[in-house]
């Protein structure tokens, strides 16, 4: 095996994915070093959760099976935006009054995390961190309605214990933990449906993958816009992450469609590797990434904005979405831009199918990075359980193999494509063109890398 330096450098062919004489493939991240193992025998397991048995919905179960619904809007803290449609027309609604959050079924919701992983106490304690003008203006507004301080106040008793004692001042309450309700750096963003429309039973889980094409382009441009919003309202976060889980093997508390937007104030071990590597390579996501892909036969989609793959070196089964924009910022994609990485990332959920526990995660440039780093999808199929030999050695058994998985894959789109279930515009394994340094539009990167590019790719 060539050292991982050399690997990452110089994109040794083998070094990335080998296959040794008795079948078992090894893989290396060229991002993070992480070492894959996928042995003979072990993959050949169905990959979704089997239905056990289904119970018929009840006339209400559309719209109250869980805090999430939307019958249920005051189970989950103030609004801070949402996006309705009307025909063929969406719209963006800020901060709708509680007066008025039934008059419409938004189509997605971004609401504050009830239970943060990086609270605003965090951000007080430690930086001095203030409300911005605008939403402590929002906050006064929202409490000034009778009804919008029972609200507040009923959900901080049912988070803090503590808060449901008698003695427990009101005023008290709202001031030193209200706010975390308004200017919290933990967003989700919910989608409408619990169950698909047609759903008879409880087994019919509306996922990013039963979305149209549209709805998940809206879905995929309220979260753009909701980071680029939680950078701009606080000016210590370093980095903002952006995941799904779904369902409950992949972490997920509700088994409803939502993404979870977390601002931190360090980049991320993820991005500090990745970074350091592009340092010494600019050209790294191309060679390392997508030409490899490519040689190896590892595409499985692509579109004029994007390009899927199967992905390697990954602790679970991988299909990596890379967006092929000059722009290395989620928030500075053109509409089209967005829409070409929403509609991969669309095929690819909805060829996996939603009874496949996933994590979607996202990978973008902070924003004090100089370095080009391209917009990237992660969808990671959680089906199988990190153990003893995994934590002992470091070295990750993942069951099924890039080539398995793009085999699962593929067919699937096919047949997506042929029913009109994802984008007419996806072009699928044989029909992508996977030109090589399909990423190195972005001039910074030509200039950087010179001789490393090929010269025929404008």
């Amino acid at each position: 095996m060539f050292p991982i330096a050399d690997a990452v450098s110089y994109g040794t062919p083998d070094a990335y994915l080998r296959t040794m004489a008795d079948g078992t493939i090894k893989q290396i991240s060229p991002f993070t070093g992480t070492q894959v193992w996928t042995v003979p025998g072990r993959g050949d397991r169905p990959l979704g959760i089997p239905a056990v048995d289904p119970r018929p919905l009840q006339h209400d179960a559309h719209t109250r099976s869980c805090a999430f619904c939307s019958d249920n809007y005051l189970k989950t803290p103030p609004e801070k935006a949402r996006v309705v449609r009307a025909g063929e027309n969406w719209s963006t609604l800020v901060d709708v009054p509680i007066a008025r959050l039934f008059e419409q079924v938004a189509e997605f919701r971004r609401i504050p995390n009830l239970y943060e992983i990086v609270s605003l106490d965090y951000w007080r304690r430690n930086y001095g961190y203030r409300l911005p003008q605008g939403i402590a203006d929002r906050m006064t507004r929202y409490l000034s309605e009778p009804a919008g301080r029972a609200h507040v106040l009923g959900l901080l008793r049912s988070k803090i214990p503590e808060a449901r004692r008698a003695d427990v001042d009101d005023e008290d309450l709202l001031e030193q933990q209200g706010a975390s309700f308004f200017g919290g750096t933990h967003d989700v963003i919910v989608a409408r449906r619990h169950f698909t429309d047609d759903a008879i039973d409880d087994s019919n889980l509306a996922s990013s993958g039963t979305l149209t094409v549209e709805e998940h382009h809206q879905y995929t441009r309220f979260a753009i816009a909701s980071l680029r919003e939680l950078y701009a309202a606080n000016r210590y976060a370093r980095y903002v992450a952006v995941f799904q889980n779904w369902l409950k093997p992949a972490g997920a508390s509700f088994d409803h469609l939502h993404k979870q937007l977390v601002a931190i104030d360090e980049r991320g071990v993820q991005s500090e590797l990745e970074l350091a590597r592009a340092r010494v390579n600019p050209n790294l996501y191309n060679e390392a990434a997508v030409n490899f892909a490519s040689y190896q036969n590892l595409v499985v989609a692509e579109n004029d904005y994007a390009i899927a793959h199967s992905g390697f070196g990954h602790r679970y089964p991988t299909l990596e979405i890379f967006s092929k924009s000059p722009h290395s910022e989620p928030w500075n994609h053109t509409d089209e831009e967005v829409r070409g990485m929403s509609d991969l990332i669309h095929a690819v959920h909805a060829a996996v199918g939603a009874d496949v526990p996933s994590n979607e995660e996202w990978h973008h440039k902070p924003p004090d990075v100089d370095v080009p780093m391209p917009w990237r999808v992660m969808i990671k199929l959680r089906v199988s359980t990190l153990a003893g030999f995994e934590g002992g050695t470091k070295i990750y058994l993942n069951t099924i193999s890039p080539v398995d998985l793009r085999d699962r894959v593929v067919p699937a789109l096919f047949t997506l494509r042929e029913r009109g279930r994802i984008a007419a515009t996806v072009k699928i394994a044989e029909e992508c063109e996977c030109l090589p340094n399909c990423l190195a539009y972005n001039p910074a990167v030509r200039r950087a890398a010179g001789d490393r590019l090929n010269p025929t790719v404008p």
